[in-house]
């Protein structure tokens, strides 16, 4: 294993060793592969978010309606459309400044998105049997090549919609080799004890992605919206080459000396004693015999349907709101005024700032009360009268908008980062594959890509409900983010039997009992 390992360590990892004369330890492999991961899927999320804030440079048709327009939350005619057809047709970009604007954007939405969805499932596959370092870097590259040249026709004066099409479809497929491989990573270094806290806290990346493409998107807009595409674009790239240069995929891959320090170990529930949670529990010659875990057998985890299917609810939700919700704050009168796009685009990234902390607290509750189930329905649940709210009062006042669209971010995206993270890594290493380590990137492909099959209709069918009635969009999300929670009901009632149960044991159980207990839940 020693000259193997060495040959596919990445060259700045061996660099350091041969430089410190001596191993690098497994925390600090930990550390790396922490922030490695972090960067890399925030800057996924950074280029992936430009084009929600572009879309008011592109199609800036509503926003000059001023007081013109009588504004009524809840009105059925509220109709996002000025009497005169030439206002706003003279300014944006063709093919988008015209009278259905609206829906090509959303078409290029579900273009991206279809393909990344369909991307995710081949994706993960490859990636349970490929080096991951590699595969990441190509994906990074070819995701910012192609975000560039989306916005290179700015320059050219390219005006032919198939373009554009065709950039954002390549760019979706490149995408798609984000998640399944990073989750992998993580997966491959972490053990299942205190999971949740620890990636809902790491999970902050698809936040932070989408608050830096934001903000720099908004910035650049000034210059010209090409600026946006390709400054993110180049950004990706970058970080593409630095996770080939540094990222250690697993123990194994970089000869991690597993015998002394294979085990995750964090502070017990008291603090007192330690929790010692090897990933898989299988040596290394038992992982080099390993069979990767195929597709249909993946879907037949317990629990990887009803959770992949909540997500593809969930994240018609998230994704709605992700490209749409610049776009809808600058064509929405916020206290009788309207927002410019670099400033909606900026006012946003309070959605983004609520979910960082939406998805560390699902985290944390999930693993206190060591139940994914109930808290990913329990929130989105309460998603459901955030969004009402966010609707129905986020016009009166600037601050208001704040306060309310924060707190659905929160609610929105902190089921969504659990199912994606703790979810995803728990069944990839469930029980029932006796552990074989080859399945995390297939089971996170299999969720994730199924969850962005409604991310694509999300953004398609707001394209042609917002022409009509933005009330319609609203209630299109929160009848999702019901049918989200519904879906989870039979893992939840398990969930809840399995606490009644403990309950009941260790009311009958003496004192000392407990911790034991506890342990074997």
């Amino acid at each position: 294993m020693g000259s193997e390992s060495s040959l596919s360590r990445p060259p700045l990892i061996r660099l350091l060793q041969y430089k410190r004369s001596s191993s690098i330890s497994f925390r600090t492999y930990q550390a790396i592969v922490l922030i490695l991961t972090f960067l890399a899927y925030a800057s996924y999320h950074a280029a992936r978010k430009t084009t929600s804030v572009v879309k008011s440079a592109l199609d800036p048709e509503s926003s000059k309606l001023g007081s013109s327009w009588h504004y009524s939350p809840w009105s059925r005619k509220h109709v996002l459309r000025s009497n005169d057809a030439s206002v706003g047709l003279g300014n944006g970009w063709a093919p988008f400044n015209g009278a259905d604007g609206s829906a090509m954007l959303g078409d290029l939405d579900v273009a991206f998105l279809s393909v990344y969805s369909i991307g995710m499932y081949f994706a993960g596959h490859l990636g349970d049997r490929t080096d991951l370092r590699i595969f990441l870097t190509l994906g990074m590259v070819g995701t910012g090549l192609f975000t560039s040249l989306f916005g290179v026709g700015y320059w050219l004066n390219i005006h032919i919609f198939y373009y554009f099409l065709a950039a954002q479809m390549l760019a979706g497929l490149f995408q798609s080799t984000g998640w399944p491989s990073v989750v992998a990573v993580v997966g491959n270094w972490f053990g299942k004890s205190k999971r949740g806290l620890i990636m809902g806290i790491w999970n902050a990346h698809t936040s932070v992605g989408n608050i830096a493409g934001s903000l720099i998107a908004s910035s650049l807009l000034r210059y010209g919206w090409g600026w946006s595409f390709v400054v993110p674009g180049l950004l990706i790239a970058f970080f593409g080459l630095i996770l080939f240069l540094l990222l250690p995929v697993s123990p194994e891959s970089v000869g991690v000396d597993e015998s002394a320090d294979d085990e995750v170990k964090f502070p017990g529930k008291d603090g007192e004693g330690m929790i010692d949670q090897p990933l898989l529990g299988s040596s290394s010659s038992e992982i080099v015999k390993e069979k990767a875990v195929g597709f249909m057998e993946a879907w037949r985890i317990p629990g990887v349907a009803p959770f992949a299917l909540c997500l593809f609810f969930a994240k018609l939700v998230a994704y709605t709101f992700l490209y749409w919700l610049p776009f809808y704050i600058s064509h929405t009168a916020i206290d009788g005024n309207y927002l410019s796009g670099e400033t909606a685009g900026n006012l946003s990234t309070m959605f983004d700032v609520g979910g960082v902390l939406g998805g560390i607290l699902a985290g944390h509750i999930s693993d206190r009360l060591n139940a994914r189930a109930i808290t990913a329905a329990s929130f989105m649940y309460c998603a459901i009268p955030a969004l009402f709210l966010y609707r129905s009062y986020g016009h009166i006042s600037l601050y208001l908008n704040i306060v309310l669209m924060f707190i659905t971010g929160i609610f929105v995206n902190g089921p969504y980062a659990l199912i994606t993270t703790a979810v995803s890594a728990d069944l990839g290493t469930h029980s029932s594959l006796r552990g074989n380590s080859r399945a995390l990137a297939t089971v996170t492909a299999i969720i994730d890509g199924t969850g962005s099959v409604g991310a694509a209709f999300g953004p398609l069918l707001t394209g042609y409900i917002s022409s009509r009635s933005w009330n319609d969009v609203f209630i299109m999300l929160m009848v999702a983010a019901l049918i989200a929670g519904l879906l989870l009901t039979r893992l939840v009632m398990q969930e809840v039997a399995g606490k009644v149960e403990v309950f009941k044991r260790r009311s009958n159980l003496p004192l000392s009992c407990e911790p034991e207990l506890e342990s074997q839940v």
